[in-house]
């Protein structure tokens, strides 16, 4: 049996694998957490190591962090994959399998702000299919609550939002 830490990296790179889109930091806390296999901590520095190593990619916005897994990391897996059991190789199986929705919307609607050198807020809204850009859009405001109620609204509305704009573009 692998190291704890070892192993923890091995699963989060094989949750990573499974994943047809990156995962948030708050599906991958969910699943070590809820299953009690770790702290948060632990986890977040098992990530940490990953990252460091190039073994994930990580994006950061300001509600979250999505991660992804980089060809280094899947050959590693590749060669360490014996050492998760059986056992813990079908409950991600299981979680992935469970979560198909929330990864696939967490992946499509992406959006986060900024401060402009006017000292303004620029919110970067992008609405992704299997990790392509279908709409990529910049809107400056003037406060900080405009650009997080922005960032919250594109998350809920995104296919409502892309759907008006088409329909107004091609008419």
């Amino acid at each position: 049996m692998a190291e704890p830490i070892t192993l923890y990296k091995l699963m989060i790179l094989s949750m990573l694998e499974q994943s047809e889109a990156p995962l948030t930091n708050t599906l991958l806390s969910d699943f070590f957490l809820g299953k009690e296999y770790t702290t948060y901590f632990t986890l977040q520095e098992a990530l940490h190591e990953l990252n460091e190593a190039q073994f994930i990619r990580q994006e950061a916005s300001h509600s979250n962090v999505q991660y992804s897994i980089t060809p280094a990391g899947q050959e590693s897996l590749h060669f360490f994959n014996n050492k998760i059991n059986s056992e813990i190789q079908a409950e991600i199986r299981q979680y992935i399998n469970e979560n198909r929705i929330p990864i696939a919307a967490s992946a499509a609607a992406v959006a986060d702000y900024y401060i402009t050198p006017e000292k303004k807020y620029a919110v970067h809204c992008q609405f992704r299919e299997k990790g392509i850009p279908q709409l990529d859009l910049t809107l400056n405001v003037h406060t900080r609550e405009q650009a997080e109620a922005i960032c919250t609204n594109w998350k809920n509305q995104t296919d409502d939002i892309y759907m008006l704009l088409i329909d107004h573009l091609l008419k």
